[in-house]
């Protein structure tokens, strides 16, 4: 899908996460650790302008290997459940900038994690063909029981009787984080690539890189 016929009303974008979501796979070929992944994310200003990051680094030794950066005006209205809408657009933009092939998306938002089962993540991965998953640091459908203190506890996260994601504490008795798959790949996966990139902070190493990046882009 080309930004040219991009949805521009609620109506309209339900109908395409109800016409994609039945493409998301939740089983991959992705290796335990893929040799990189690739994270994203997004900054807005005051003016409804975006400004999308994609970093990617080595995953042995989360060493920068490319960044890109993309600013546009947001070409969809502020809708939850309905965020990839505004994202998506720029985000697709600083991919398609990228000199190598991105083995894995770790998204700061969610996949299945969704009220339609269709997050972020989901779409990125449908729309590219690439692994994805979500990485949420807060908590967008749901409930759960509380995990653990320690690095490495989870518990499932519940929605309308169904498992869409996981728990996560990544740094001992700090908040945890919102793990979801959202293509080629499952959740047990996402959740260990999860804990090797957070081995000093809370958020993943590609999270906060790409943060930091795009925030530099809106200036």
């Amino acid at each position: 899908m080309h930004t040219g016929d991009w949805p521009s009303t609620a109506e309209e974008a339900l109908a395409v996460q109800e016409a994609l979501r039945g493409r998301v796979e939740l089983h991959g070929d992705l290796p335990e650790l893929p040799p990189t992944v690739t994270g994203l994310d997004v900054a807005y200003d005051e003016a409804d302008g975006i400004a999308a990051a994609v970093v990617t680094l080595e995953t042995a030794g989360l060493t920068v290997v490319e960044e890109r950066t993309h600013r546009a005006k947001a070409v969809f209205p502020y809708e939850p459940g309905l965020f990839a809408f505004r994202e998506l657009p720029p985000l697709l933009a600083a991919l398609g900038e990228l000199e190598h092939r991105p083995d894995v998306l770790v998204c700061d938002g969610h996949g299945l994690a969704h009220p339609r089962r269709f997050g972020l993540a989901c779409h990125l991965g449908v729309l590219t063909g690439l692994p994805a998953f979500g990485v949420g640091k807060t908590r967008f459908v749901g409930s759960h029981d509380v995990p653990g203190p320690e690095r490495g506890s989870s518990v499932p996260l519940v929605d309308a009787g169904e498992e869409v994601g996981a728990v996560l504490r990544t740094q001992d008795g700090v908040k945890p984080v919102y793990v979801s798959a959202g293509h080629r790949i499952d959740l047990a996966h996402a959740c260990r690539l999860t804990l090797a990139l957070t081995a000093r902070y809370r958020l993943p190493e590609t999270t906060r890189l790409a943060d930091r990046l795009s925030r530099v882009a809106l200036k």
